[in-house]
Parts: structure tokens; sequence; C-alpha cells
């Protein structure tokens, strides 16, 4: 009786929170997309409701069988028949309970049915409606009409629409459409359900410079052996990036910094990309890319902003706030970052599963770009049509959204890294502590040694020979025996080999690493090759593919004339030389020379930690591409009121170039400040970068859009008989020989990189900051 008894009540509290869960569900009408799932699960309620109460009739039935053969018993006990009447009183009184709670159940059963019939009124109601939407004929939504015939035959291909509410009706797809993408206008009957104006934003945090590192390394993370190297990294480098700290607080005296919330997305360290990095960085892989974003991670932390790391695609979703499926909706909610910092395989990643939102924030991309991507390579429609389209470009950014390791060229932000700085004493002891003789070869993986035979042999009759190869268990065959081979040796063991070295010697490759500056700045002579003709996507494979020329002769872009072309033209000798490797006269020569020449650490000031904070700092602070005026388009008649406003420019007293009028007007958002401006004409065989370099100039293509003008052609005495608007990235420029002008069609062209022997250029140039060529005089 008692099992029977515990059997009937757990089946009682079962069904009642069965019945809990069912009225817990959603209400009806809290979502149009719902109404048919809920008008289900309220007529599930209702079966539920009359199971329960046949249960509870067959449970009373039940007991009642046994209390009649517990009466039935008792009597053929004779005088056992003494059992009391109490015993019986309990399960009676539970039967009286069960009955009035069935009855109970019955009237509830009773009730729901009649609300789930006026429901199923109503939502028919509604359904009809929701079945009747057509399309609307609206002129400010042309694709309206199209995306919704594309709703009706995929809108099943992406498991993200039925998240957002798609159910098939017309009227979910103009929902969706209206509400959740932006092709269709707002459906009249959704007004009412329309969301509340959103709040006046909060003002906004103040940045405040950090001072402890600890906090940057938790937030990296760990897992992954690049994660590792790079927080040593930080480590090594914390006082120095301290001290700088301090010392640019003090240079901006207290002014006032916006906190950016800020995700760091780096994209090549993700499993889905293959992640090549991280297994090799204990085997003599390169680590450029990791320096380098070590140093972003410091930077952006010891400025004060908000960030978030990440190194998984799983991670990246969730702070994007990707909707489930495979990446074809918006994201469920407004981007919570101010600045994404990623690479190429972050990027790709973003655009794969982000949807329409990828295009609505990618003005907030800063992508990590070691080699650059030239504006030619990364305007898709001009890319397809000219020849120029890779596998990394035509992203439709502008061009100065993409940062480099090394200022390649303007058209580009430079981001850099950093080298360690030395002291007075460290300083002094590296020069009484030289060795003339002795040479630490560039090259931690054999396979950079092959065929070098010729000239380490001329080399090793002069000096000493160290190698820093990797190897497990035997020596590597590519490393002659007269090779003093260390292996691969931490960080700051190879620092101390540099500071014993008089020559660091490349073989080529890698290019534009950071260890060459990393010798300069521990005293050491660099020796590189010369390349002839300059390595280039069309005669070298380690450049086929990527979005830049880095030819004189395709582009005029930076060419890559030698191993590392910032060593070999902004800091050059007695710091670098550059030499013929195929000429064994040249080569000696050289080493002779080195040899004999003193010359003491150097670092270049954009490389310290000051230089990157100051600049990193300058770039969140002025660069907005959300905001970005626009150029002047191209008039489509000669009437007067078509016509753009009159140059901002004057001549020059010399007469040979434009600055900006005394008297024009000066926005002061501007940045750079337009007061840095001056416009020359290029030679034919210039780009517009060697044409400001030769000025002691840079090139700035942000002044493009002043210079894209008729009248600047007649400003500098130039004969235009026809001017055309064109798509190409050697615009505004002038053909002299036929006296045609050409004025840029395309912003996203503006270019300070290329050339061509028919044209000759206007060239926007500015000053810059001693040691810190990313930036104007007054660009701080």
């Amino acid at each position: 009786r008692i099992f029977v008894l515990g059997i009937g009540f757990f089946t009682l509290c079962f069904l009642m929170t069965s019945l809990g869960g069912q009225f817990s569900a959603k209400r009806l009408g809290d979502s149009p997309f719902t109404i048919r799932t809920e008008v289900m699960g309220a007529l599930e309620s209702r079966g539920v409701l009359r199971r329960m109460s046949d249960m509870l009739e067959m449970l009373m039935k039940r007991m009642d069988i046994l209390a009649r053969l517990e009466n039935s018993t008792d009597f053929h006990k004779g005088d056992e028949a003494r059992f009391p009447l109490d015993r019986l009183q309990p399960a009676a009184g539970l039967m009286e309970r069960i009955q009035a709670i069935a009855q109970n159940v019955s009237d509830i059963a009773i009730k729901v049915d009649q609300i789930l019939r006026n429901s199923l009124l109503n939502g028919k109601g509604v359904e009809g409606r929701r079945d009747q939407c057509e399309v609307p004929r609206d002129p400010k939504y042309p694709d309206c009409a199209g995306k919704v015939e594309w709703m009706r035959a995929r809108w099943t291909s992406d498991p993200c629409y039925a998240f957002f509410g798609v159910d098939g009706t017309e009227c979910s797809f103009l929902i969706y459409l209206s509400e959740v993408e932006w092709f269709c206008p707002p459906l009249p009957w959704r007004n009412r359900t329309a969301a509340l104006p959103s709040p006046p934003p909060l003002p906004r945090v103040q940045a405040a410079f950090q001072s402890d590192l600890a906090r940057l390394l938790e937030l990296i993370g760990t897992g992954k052996e690049s994660l590792s190297f790079m927080k040593k990294r930080i480590r090594h480098l914390a006082q120095q990036w301290l001290r700088a700290a301090r010392r640019l607080e003090q240079k901006l005296k207290g002014q006032q910094r916006d906190q950016k919330h800020i995700l760091i997305h780096i994209g090549f360290l993700t499993e889905e990309s293959g992640d090549v990095f991280s297994p090799r960085v204990l085997k003599g892989g390169p680590l450029g890319e990791m320096v380098q974003w070590a140093d972003i991670l410091a930077a952006l932390f010891l400025l004060g902003h908000s960030l978030r790391v990440t190194i998984s695609l799983k991670e990246l979703q969730s702070h994007l706030g990707v909707p489930p499926g495979r990446g074809n909706c918006p994201l469920t909610s407004p981007l919570p970052f101010d600045l994404i910092y990623t690479d190429y395989h972050g990027l790709q990643q973003m655009k794969q599963h982000m949807g329409l939102s990828f295009k609505k924030y990618r003005c907030r991309v800063r992508v990590i770009d070691t080699f650059g991507t030239e504006p030619a390579y990364n305007h898709e429609e001009y890319a397809t049509l000219r020849g120029y389209r890779t596998n990394w470009g035509y992203w439709n950014l502008q061009p100065t959204q993409f940062m480099t390791m090394f200022p390649h060229t303007p058209d580009n932000s430079f981001m850099g890294f950093v080298s360690e700085e030395l002291n007075k004493t460290e300083r002094q002891f590296i020069k009484s502590n030289k060795v003339s003789s002795m040479a630490v070869v560039y090259g931690k993986e054999a396979s950079i040694w092959k065929g070098k035979e010729k000239f380490l042999a001329i080399l090793n009759k002069y000096m000493e020979i160290h190698g820093t190869v990797y190897y497990e268990t035997q020596r590597p065959p590519e490393v002659p025996a007269f090779v003093k081979n260390h292996g691969l040796l931490p960080q700051h063991e190879f620092q101390q080999l540099l500071r014993k070295a008089k020559l660091f010697i490349g073989f080529g490759f890698p290019y534009e690493g950071p260890a060459p500056l990393e010798a300069i700045a521990n005293g050491c002579v660099f020796l590189q090759a010369r390349f002839n003709p300059p390595h280039s996507s069309l005669n070298h494979e380690f450049f086929r593919g990527k979005p830049t020329s880095r030819e004189a002769s395709l582009a005029g872009g930076e060419r890559v004339s030698s191993q590392h072309p910032y060593a070999e033209d902004f800091i050059g000798k007695p710091h670098v030389w550059t030499v013929d490797y195929n000429n064994s006269e040249e080569f000696e020569a050289a080493i002779k020379t080195i040899m004999r020449t003193q010359v003491d650490p150097y670092l270049p000031y954009e490389y310290t930690c000051e230089g990157m904070l100051e600049r990193i700092h300058a770039y969140i602070q002025h660069q907005d591409f959300c905001t970005t005026s626009s150029p002047p388009l191209p008039p489509k008649a000669k009437s007067p009121a078509m016509q753009s406003p009159p140059s901002p420019l004057a001549l020059s007293p010399n007469a040979t170039h434009l600055v900006w009028s005394p008297s024009a007007s000066r926005d002061p958002r501007a940045w750079p400040p337009v007061d840095s401006l001056q416009v020359w004409v290029s030679e034919t065989r210039h780009a517009c970068t060697e044409t400001c370099r030769r000025r002691g100039l840079v090139c700035e293509p942000t002044f493009f859009r002043f210079l894209n003008k008729k009248e600047v052609f007649l400003q500098l005495s130039i004969t235009c008989d026809s001017t055309e608007y064109e798509m190409n990235h050697l615009y505004p420029a002038v053909a002299e020989n036929v006296h045609e002008c050409y004025l840029q069609k395309e912003p996203l062209l503006f270019s300070c990189a290329g050339y061509n022997t028919k044209y000759r250029r206007l060239c926007p140039c500015r000053d810059y900051r001693k040691g810190q060529v990313a930036l104007c005089r007054d660009c701080l």
C-alpha cells in the first residue's frame, strides 16, 4: 500500500512539474514568429491536463480496490480483527484529497480548452495577416523585392534565419529584411512593437596610462608556445615600456583621451588558419609577427584602453555576437568594440561570420599587414580589371587601415615594433667589449645557408663566424664546419651574442625582419645583399600573391632592392652596408672596411618603446575611417552651380610648388594638419614616394583630395587641353606630351606608390618629426 501511494504521489508531482513547464514557456504574442509554436505548446498543455485527470481517476479506483481487499482480509482474521480504524483514515483522507485535485484539474482543463479556442481564433487572424503581406514598392528600397525572392528560395540555407524568426511566411521575410537587415521598409503594423529610442550614450571613460603589465599577461592567456614567447618578450621589455609610458604621459600634459574598447584577434594563431607559427617557435621559425603582436598588445594596454584578446574562432564569434549558423546573418547586437586589430586571417574569418555587419563595421578594423597592401591591389573592381588581384587583396578598405612592420609606403599606416634600448652604461660596455673579428649570421633555419659556401669562405678568411641554426640531434649539413653554431638561443642569449659581435650578416632571407634592427641597436654593422633586379611578385615566389608590387618597373612602389630596404634607405652607412654578393671583390672590400669602422649602437626613435606608443596614440586619437569626408566627385555638367569650390592652395614664394593658402580656412579636426601640406609635380620616372623623399618630405595620401581638382593644374602652370576623371592609381597626373590631364574618380585608389613614364604625377607631401616618419611635426 505504501509503495502504491508513493508511486501515485510521485506521478502527481511529475505531472504537475510537466504542467508547470508547459505554462512557463513564452507567452503568446511575445514574437510574431512564435505564434504557431506557442499554440502547439498550449495544445500539448491541454493534453497533459487531460492525461493527468485520467491518471488521477485511475489512481483513485486502484486505491479503492486496495481498501476493499484490506477490509476483507481483516474480517476473515477473527480475533485479529481488532484492526484500528485510524489506520484507514489517512488513506481515506488522501483519497479525498486526490479526488479534489482531480476535480480541480478537470475544471482547469475545461478552462484551458476555452482559452485555447479563443487563442487559436486570434492566431488564425494574425496568421492570415502575416500570410497576406505584400512586398512594398518603395524607391528608397530598390533591392527589397529581389531580397524577398532570394529569401523565398534560400531561407533554409542557413539556420541563422530561423534564429531571427524567419519561418517561411512572406511577412517573416519582410520583418527580417526590414528589422534585422535593412533592405526593406518597416511594416506599418509593426510600429506598435517598435523598440523605444535608445537612451543617449553615457560619457566616455577617459583612458589612463597603466603600470601593471601583469593584467595584460593574464589577458593574453596560455596554451600555445607563441603566446609564451609574446609574454616572455613583454616581461623582458617591461621596464622600458613603463619608462616610455611615463615620458609620453608627461609629453601629452593631461590631454583628454577617450578609452577605447578594443578587440585584438590574432588570426594566424587560430587552429582554423593552421597556426603554423606556434609549432615552429622552438625550432627557429620566423618570429617577426609575434614580436610585433607582443609590442602592439603592450602599447595598447599601457595607453589605458580596454582590451579583449582572442586566438580562436569560437572566442571571436562570442565576442562579436555572431548568431548560430553559417555566417550569412548580421550580428545579434551592435558591435561592442570601437576598434578591432587583426591580420588577414582574422579579417577573412570576420567576413565569413559577420554577414552584412562586416560591411557596416569594417571601418573599425585595423589590419596588421607585414608587407603592406597597395591601393591598386585593395580596390576589388580595379584589381580585377587591371590584373592586380591576389589571394590577399581586394578588401576595399581605406589603405591606411593596413598597418605595416616597416614604412614601405605611406599608403599604409606604419605600425612597427620595438627594439631593446641601451642605457649609457650598457652602450659603453658594448663599445669596449666588441670583438672586431666576430660575425653572426642572420638565419636560424638551415635552408637559408644552402648555396652560400662561396662568400662564407671569404668571410671566414677575416672573421670568426657564429650561427644560431636550429637542430635536434645532428649538425645541419648546410652549415660549414668552420662555423661555430650555438643552436637556437633564447632571446636574451642571442642579445648577448650580438653585443660581442662586430658584424651581423644577412643571406637575403628572411625579408624585413626585426633582427637587423636589434643587431644595429647592439652595436653591430649589418651587411646585406643588393638584389639586382629587385625582388617582386614578378620574379620571386615569396612575393607572389601578396597585395603589393614592391617593384619599381611595375608600379613604382618601394622596391625590395635588398634584404632589408628600411635599413638600407633610412639608416644606411656606417651601420648598414648593401653590396653585390656576386661580386667577390666588392664583398671582400666591404668586410675589410667594416672591420676598421667604429660604430656606436644606434636605434631609430620610431623603433623605441616611446616612439611606438607615440605613434599608436596618434592613430587612435586621430584616425577615423567611419566618418571620413568625401572628396569632390566629377561634375556632371558645366553649370556654375556644379563647379567645385576654389582651391585652398597657393603658389609658394619661390614658385616651385603649392602650399596651403594663408587665407584658406582650416578644419581643426583635420589630421594631419593641412599646414604641413606641400604639392610637388613628379618626374616621369618617379613615384610620389620618391618625389617627396628627394625634398626631405613624406608623401601623405590623405591630402590627395585637395589636389584632385582642375584648378590645381592651372596653379602649377600645367596646360590641360582636356581633363578626364578615371579610375587609375597614378591619378591625378598629366600626360605632358599631349597636354591631357587626369583626375581620380575613385578615392580608394589615391596612391603614393606607382609611376609610369607617360605621366607626371601631382604629389601631396608633408614634413615629419625627426625619427618618426609616420607623424608630421604638429601631428602629436
